[in-house]
């Protein structure tokens, strides 16, 4: 391979003790996509040669989520000798024989991080000719960070861990990212002389910078401009500050591209999430994983969408909705829930109270009120009255209702599945329909009303509805 190849170290090893949680750290999700899938994303920009991710604590859950969602990532094992100078090189070990390129490192618990940032360094280490190229940082606080420590001419002399810093060392704000580039072949070479010799026991990367100094090869550094993207998540605290900085990036690029944003605050939209321009978003709505929503519509308040699809001048209001589809000019709410498998047609209405599943409700049909609708079909200019009900499920199985084209049922009818409503059927209040309905037909529950008088003064007495039947009864 040429001296320009770029390969990708992710390194995805590590324990997260501090996130004391049964997921592994580096898939900790923010923005609808797991930290490691972040720094995966960023990756993918660059054209490297290949991409590897060294894998060692929980590592079947890290391959198994990583197997669907970044399949092309070569997965690599590190072996019980801890540090991320060891991941490294086992990386190294399973780079194409005769790779002589560039190296990134990267860490999988840096999400933030963007590709502009990441070719700069490799641009700028490449430009100087450097041996090793340092991603830093100025902070207010550097605990719990790698300090760079530079000499008398403001060249890095090594890097130190907290744990091995003195009082003075401690004191100096600039922090190492993380985020390296390196020569591969000097790597190789450093990396067969660093030893656990240290506080924690383990081979450290940052070794290697103290070791091209010392034979006077040229190391590197670029401050990062945007401070808050080298942060690496250790804990919730700092997950939940990354997700609100990766929020704040997604809403002002929506921004930008034409989509009113009302209350930027509270309003939360995934990474993958397409947003046309005209959209408006009111407050507190969260827009997540692959929704889509065309131009003119409105989402919110008090809205959530999970990988649905909204059509031109659609509405939708109070509302949830998973894997559905929302057509053009529909309208939705307030308070629906339209579960997985609903499409609701160009200028459908589905609102209050209404729940959908696995229902295909034509263009310009409603179901206004109170209704539940579930495996369905149903056709063009349909009226659904106030609390219809598809009674799909028979206690073992689920069945399917099917409606044809402008069927319109009474209040309170109860559709029996498997049942059909022919085009044009008709069905009166309270009808438990259990049989097929013809095209044009009118089906009816009809049982005689039966009126007992003086009921209420008999069984009721003393009561006010008694009291108020018996001044009824005097009126008369």
């Amino acid at each position: 391979m040429t001296q320009n190849a770029l390969a990708i170290v992710v390194l995805a090893a590590g324990q997260g003790t501090r996130m004391k949680s049964r997921l592994p750290k580096v898939l900790h999700p923010i923005a609808g996509r797991t930290l490691v899938g972040h720094v995966l994303a960023t990756a993918a920009q660059l054209d490297a040669d290949t991409v590897e991710v060294v894998v060692r604590h929980e590592r079947d859950q890290v391959v198994a989520a990583l197997a669907s969602t970044h399949p092309e990532a070569v997965i690599v094992d590190q072996d019980e000798i801890p540090g991320t100078g060891r991941a490294v090189q086992v990386a190294l070990d399973a780079l194409p024989a005769g790779f002589d390129g560039d190296v990134l490192v990267l860490s999988g618990d840096v999400p933030l991080l963007e590709a502009d940032t990441l070719r700069a360094l490799i641009d700028g280490h490449r430009a100087a000719a450097a041996a090793a190229t340092v991603l830093s940082a100025i902070v207010d606080d550097p605990n719990g960070y790698g300090r760079i420590i530079r000499d008398a001419a403001g060249d890095v002399a090594r890097i130190v861990e907290q744990k091995d810093a003195d009082d003075a060392e401690k004191a100096t704000r600039e922090i190492n990212a993380g985020v390296y580039v390196f020569r591969a072949g000097l790597l190789r070479a450093e990396l067969a002389k660093v030893t656990t010799d240290n506080a924690q026991r383990e081979m450290y990367l940052t070794t290697v910078i103290g070791l091209l100094r010392a034979h006077d090869e040229k190391v590197a550094v670029e401050i990062a401009a945007d401070t808050a993207a080298t942060f690496g998540i250790n804990d919730r605290i700092q997950l939940a500050e990354a997700a609100r900085t990766l929020n704040d990036r997604i809403v002002r690029r929506w921004q930008r591209e034409g989509v009113t944003i009302q209350d930027p605050a509270t309003t939360w939209i995934d990474d993958d999430v397409t947003l046309a321009p005209d959209v408006t978003v009111l407050p507190n709505t969260h827009i997540l994983r692959a929704s889509t929503v065309a131009t003119g519509a409105t989402i919110g308040p008090d809205t959530t969408l999970v990988s649905t699809e909204v059509g031109e001048d659609a509405e939708v209001r109070r509302s949830e909705a998973t894997l559905a589809v929302i057509g053009a000019r529909a309208t939705v709410g307030p308070f629906s829930y339209l579960r997985a498998g609903t499409t609701l047609g160009a200028d459908g209405k589905i609102g209050a109270y209404v729940e959908t599943k696995n229902a295909q409700i034509g263009d310009g049909s409603k179901v206004p009120h109170l209704s539940y609708v579930g495996d369905a079909t149903v056709g063009r200019g349909v009226n659904l009255g106030a609390s219809t009900i598809t009674a799909n499920y028979d206690d073992v199985n689920k069945h399917r209702t099917e409606i044809g084209d402008e069927v319109h049922t009474g209040s309170h009818t109860v559709l029996v599945a498997p049942v059909r409503l022919g085009a044009g059927a008709k069905t009166g209040a309270g009808a438990v329909v259990r049989k097929d309905v013809p095209a044009g037909a009118l089906a009816m529950s009809v049982a005689p009303q039966r009126n007992i008088e003086g009921w209420v003064e008999k069984n009721r007495a003393g009561t006010a509805a008694a009291d108020a039947a018996a001044r009824a009864d005097s009126a008369e």
